[in-house]
């Protein structure tokens, strides 16, 4: 596979202005795009998301992820993280997975706002209907969600197919909540079915990495976690732990707060599930 770093100085004279910014950019930043969102490294070379995407396509990626995934690669071939080493034992690995999950989780305490949590958590709690929406390793994080939304007795459905997403977006009305995750708040599909969603008139949430990213546009409400998982790995349980740790304070604020309701939601739930086990 040819690498990126030499297509663009292969292809840099037939780009424009504005894609020749982005190639000096990135020549001249070794390292640094990889935990930057197409917002943030929009900013950083003064030109639009449009320009980014159609200078990853030109050389000849589906768009930016794809693009910050092969210069990973190209300039970590071997690591799969920033402190495993090859050498090291099986526990120690696990030693290292729970030590970065750690810092995530506790990194994220630092940035989660506590309004938009209280506010996300008052506004789930009123809805008339919720959905959860994820795709790749967000999906499921978006049907643990729902999962435990329905069991407390609540209207809630996940979706993981980006049409049925848009679907799903285009039947809401006020008084409805749509929950968008995406670490790296740049899923097309997550961002067109939240914004299809505020156009309706439902509350939006997103469950993003912090900072800057084309999903807060359409965001009423943003939550917020932090994991430097895009360094090295898109695969790592960082994210999607922080992101897990978040769903659950919502749930148990739910249901401490519905009181008997959800008592009884989910004694049903349980007695429904009785014939399920042995």
């Amino acid at each position: 596979m040819e690498r990126p770093s030499l297509k663009i100085k292969v292809l840099y004279n037939e780009m424009g202005r504005a894609e020749k910014k982005i190639a000096d950019w990135i020549i001249a930043n070794p390292g640094k795009l990889i935990p930057l969102s197409i917002s943030e490294l929009a900013d950083e070379c003064h030109c639009s998301e449009a320009t980014i995407v159609r200078f990853a396509r030109r050389l000849g990626f589906e768009g930016y992820q794809a693009l910050k995934i092969s210069l990973a690669r190209e300039e970590n071939p071997r690591d799969v993280s920033e402190s495993i080493k090859p050498e090291d034992s099986c526990y120690e690995v696990f030693e290292k997975v729970c030590n970065d999950i750690y810092c995530s989780l506790e990194r994220t305490k630092k940035v989660l706002s506590q309004e938009s949590l209280a506010l996300a958590a008052e506004k789930i709690l009123h809805a008339n209907k919720i959905i959860t929406l994820g795709l790749g390793n967000s999906a499921s994080v978006a049907v643990d969600m729902s999962h435990k939304f329905l069991r407390a007795g609540c209207n809630a459905v996940a979706y993981t197919d980006n049409h049925m997403q848009a679907i799903a977006a285009s039947h809401l009305s006020s008084g409805d909540v749509a929950v968008g995750i995406s670490h790296s708040g740049s899923s097309k599909d997550i961002v067109d079915a939240l914004r299809i969603a505020k156009e309706r008139g439902a509350v939006t949430i997103c469950l993003t990495n912090h900072g800057k990213s084309p999903i807060l546009k359409y965001s009423d409400i943003v939550l917020s976690t932090v994991s430097d998982e895009t360094k090295y790995s898109i695969l790592a349980l960082n994210s999607r732990i922080a992101q897990l740790a978040i769903v659950d304070s919502l749930y148990f604020y739910m249901i401490f707060r519905m009181g008997e309701e959800a008592t009884r939601a989910i004694a049903d739930t349980e007695k429904a599930l009785l014939t399920k086990k042995y």
